[in-house]
């Protein structure tokens, strides 16, 4: 993230209803920050990368790549990572709001909201994201991300966060801005492996951790990593680690105890 307050710090507004914000644009414009706009998340998501701004002003409900999907390849590019997303929109359901801030915007704002608090709020945002940038200084800030490899760290991303109800491959495509064919063929250019197969190493995974890590019974894991039933998990257990659950279980616990 290019943070630099020796000038003056740059906002990105992305938005297909501008007409809405006149009162908070003309805000901002008296600022002594550099304004950019965006019409739409396609034309936001290539801006940010190539502008890197200090904070992004995003939309939810807009044509196309909604403003979720957006967020989800921002956080997941090494030039947008870590700059500050603020949702601003008339969406204001609880359920959006919770989908927003889960997936790591830093405020959630309505667009009724007054432009002096927005105002407020984008200030603070900035202050923290220039300290944080200060303390994290890293040189993977520049390292390049093709379009393909962001759409799977973020499809990486939702498989691990809904292993216990997974969406099917057509909504995973959408919510990383692609189609199922495409997401398809980045799996397996990169990874070697089709969707489904990679949702079955991942929960397979999740159960592994869960057995060595809680107390959960098998059919409780089972229903947290999405099979439907402890049989079907102990078959797919054993035939990907060689051993049953409870055996895989004890042995963690042994090599826990040891001294």
């Amino acid at each position: 993230m290019q943070n630099n307050f020796n000038s003056a710090p740059h906002i990105l507004v992305i938005d297909d209803s501008p007409e809405e914000l006149r009162g908070l644009v003309a805000l901002l414009g008296r600022q002594a920050w550099r304004l950019s706009m965006a019409s739409d998340a396609r034309q936001g998501y290539q801006r940010a990368l190539a502008l890197k701004p200090d904070l992004i002003l995003l939309d939810v409900r807009m044509p196309g790549m909604d403003g979720f999907t957006l967020c989800r390849l921002l956080r997941e590019a090494p030039a947008t990572c870590r700059v500050p997303v603020i949702f601003l929109t008339s969406a204001g359901a609880v359920d959006e709001r919770l989908e927003g801030l889960s997936l790591g915007s830093v405020d959630y704002v309505l667009k009724e909201c007054n432009p002096h608090e927005i105002l407020a709020r984008i200030r603070i945002h900035l202050q923290l994201a220039w300290r944080e940038t200060v303390a994290a200084q890293s040189p993977e800030d520049s390292e390049p991300a093709s379009g393909d490899e962001v759409m799977l760290r973020a499809a990486m991303r939702l498989i691990a966060q809904h292993l216990e109800q997974m969406p099917s491959l057509a909504e995973i495509a959408r919510n990383v801005g692609t189609h199922e064919k495409r997401l398809s063929s980045i799996f397996r250019e990169h990874l070697g492996s089709t969707v489904f197969a990679y949702i079955r190493e991942a929960r397979l995974r999740r159960g592994q951790e869960l057995l060595a890590e809680s107390a959960m019974d098998i059919q409780d894991i089972a229903d947290q990593v999405g099979f439907r039933s402890a049989c079907n998990f102990t078959t797919a257990f054993r035939e990907r680690v060689g051993m049953t659950p409870s055996h895989y279980r004890q042995q963690a616990q042994n090599k826990g105890s040891v001294p």
